[in-house]
């Protein structure tokens, strides 16, 4: 089992950014991929970045094409942890922001992904 426990969401203006973090519970975080996801209201969930567990040498990284060139995702292995660095940031960014762990290298999909954290709210105010 891992548990995951997202932080840094909240209300900011739009051009603005934020990171949010999401920390692992696993003594093996740096074998999974690890993605967010977001979900807005009256819509369903879609993939926004994710990163490729480390055992496979470099991490790689994958983006929706509505956040490519705005979002950065990262890991920190050594604090179980992976971020999302968020900027310029649209009010159609404004969702619940998920992070998830997948044993799937290259996971879009929400069903490729086993374990999710509970979610924080991101409101980019227009």
């Amino acid at each position: 089992q891992v548990q995951l426990v997202e932080s840094g969401g909240g209300l900011v203006q739009a051009g603005g950014s934020l990171r949010l973090s999401c920390t692992a519970s696993s003594r093996t975080f740096s074998s999974y991929t690890m993605g967010w996801f977001r979900q807005a209201p009256g819509k369903e969930r879609e993939f926004v970045a994710a990163i490729s567990r480390s055992e496979w040498t470099v991490s790689s990284t994958y983006y929706a094409d509505p956040v490519k060139g705005r979002f950065t995702i990262s890991r920190d292995n050594a604090k179980n942890t992976v971020y999302l660095q968020m900027s310029s940031l649209k009010a159609e960014d404004t969702a619940v922001y998920y992070c998830a762990a997948s044993n799937v290298r290259t996971g879009r999909r929400p069903a490729d992904y086993s374990y999710w954290g509970q979610g924080t709210q991101v409101t980019v105010s227009s």
